[in-house]
């Protein structure tokens, strides 16, 4: 590991083969990358998968979708499919199993031959009914429900988390809450909301007011479903009053339905930079300074920076889980091709590189 000066100022212990992001021509600005990041088109998605449903909360029977993609269980290099590395995959905010950045690392991941395991927080992806509850930034426990669920069925050897943005905040604070053993080993985060009381009053600054309404759409629509399916639980949308923010929403209804005192409350419990320092597999962290929402504060930076299990990668650009790099065809998405690279360097696959 070593400094790389490529990158912007504060990144570290990043491996020697990990080069600088350079973004493709007219794209240097965060805003243009984000927006295009949703909309570049890209292969289709052809990996067969089976669907099953994982129970994450015995209390309330909460389950969630996950979409898996099993190597031949008899490769032809003798490795079952126990001794691969298996990548669990976890979207962001309002995302889903099938969001294109989780589709394009699947791909890659297989290409690598690993097993992946495309998970769908609660309620994302069709599957409101499968949970009486919410979904919230905090609920690490389900990740570690999915790896535990298929390595006790399958007698998983190595398993991986990639999480993105709200999935990074996730995967980060798993890895914190379990530190080392197996079957964790590697972890890397693309734009994770580290800190979410910082990120939620940047999506409300005036030039991202278009990404919070977004997401607050969605938000509103899924808790309008929620309230239908399950009207003993929740009030009604009307009955809720008007929601103009994230943070309220987080007031009005992530705090009520899950027990903390307000939305501050919340984004101190549920935020991984509380556990951050705790982290001892290798983890990939990769970080944009243009990002529009993503903040990070100096008790956080500091927490990265000093964990020698960390490889902190802070680039000048990027937008949001964009990374639209200058490279051609498929290589332009240069986030998923670094955590790629690195959760097979770190974790041993053979034939990975």
């Amino acid at each position: 590991m070593r400094e790389n000066k490529e990158f912007a100022g504060g990144s570290a212990g990043l491996p020697e083969w990990l080069t600088g992001f350079e973004p493709r021509r007219g794209l240097s600005n965060g805003h243009l990358q984000t927006v295009m990041g949703n909309f570049l088109p890209r292969p289709a998605f052809r990996l067969a998968s089976v669907a099953e449903e994982v129970e994450v909360d015995h209390a309330d029977g909460s389950r969630v979708l996950c979409h898996c993609h099993w190597q031949d269980e008899h490769g032809q290099d003798g490795r079952g499919r126990a001794g691969r590395l298996t990548l669990v995959l976890v979207h962001g905010l309002e995302g889903s199993a099938d969001s294109q950045y989780i589709q394009g690392i699947a791909m890659r991941a297989w290409g690598a031959r690993c097993n992946v395991i495309r998970m769908n927080m609660r309620n994302c992806g069709g599957t409101e009914a499968l949970t009486p509850t919410l979904y919230h930034s905090g609920l690490s426990g389900d990740v570690g429900a999915v790896v535990s669920h298929f390595t006790e069925r399958f007698g998983l050897e190595r398993v991986a988390l990639v999480g993105y943005s709200m999935g990074g905040n996730l995967v980060l604070k798993l890895a914190g809450e379990w530190g080392s053993g197996p079957p964790l080993a590697a972890v890397a985060a693309v734009c994770p909301a580290i800190d979410l009381a910082v990120g939620a009053d940047a999506l409300h600054e005036p030039l991202n007011r278009g990404y919070e309404w977004r997401f607050l759409r969605g938000l509103m629509a899924r808790y309008g479903r929620k309230a239908k399916l399950f009207p003993g639980i929740y009030a009604t949308p009307r009955e809720i009053g008007p929601v103009r923010s994230i943070r309220q929403f987080d007031g009005k209804i992530v705090a009520r339905y899950w027990g903390f005192r307000d939305a501050d409350d919340y984004y101190h419990r549920a935020a991984s930079a509380r556990v951050v320092e705790r982290i001892a597999v290798p983890t990939l962290i990769l970080c944009a300074q243009d990002d529009p929402f993503i903040r990070l504060t100096a008790e956080t930076r500091a927490k990265l920076l000093a964990n020698k299990h960390i490889a902190f990668a802070e680039t000048r650009h990027g937008g949001h889980c964009a990374y639209l790099s200058r490279d051609r065809g498929n290589e332009i998405h240069w986030a998923e091709a670094a955590a790629t690279r690195f959760l097979l360097a770190a974790a041993g696959q053979p034939n990975g590189s």
